[in-house]
């Protein structure tokens, strides 16, 4: 869902990659959904492995819990962002997760662009 906001706040300003330390086999469905509702499609998106390559080359590394899974890398700026997760989650409970992550991508948005 944070590579959906991103791509559809950011357009082709930000370049986005989108991993997990223990991705799925397929995108939740009901995330799909959810981002459905406000008229982002993330159907296109597949679920990869954050790799070393990947994260080397990332400015920001926004995780959601992967603790010391995640790989590491000197002067690349990191975020943790303490959300529930949608997995296993109603779509009546996935909504509020879906707000709050836009709300964190609009912060990191204003903190990487220059103002206007």
């Amino acid at each position: 869902m944070a590579a959906g906001w991103l791509r559809h706040l950011a357009g082709d300003t930000v370049e986005v990659r989108s991993a997990g330390s223990e991705p799925a086999d397929r995108i939740n469905p009901v995330a799909v959904a959810a981002m459905a509702e406000v008229g982002i499609d993330i159907t296109a998106g597949q679920p990869r492995k954050l790799d070393h390559a990947a994260a080397q080359a990332s400015d920001v590394i926004v995780t959601m819990g992967c603790g010391d899974t995640c790989p590491f890398f000197p002067g690349t700026r990191y975020e943790d962002w303490p959300l529930d997760d949608p997995a296993g989650q109603d779509l009546d409970a996935v909504r509020p997760i879906r707000d709050a992550i836009r709300t964190r991508v609009e912060r990191l948005l204003a903190e990487l662009r220059p103002p206007a």
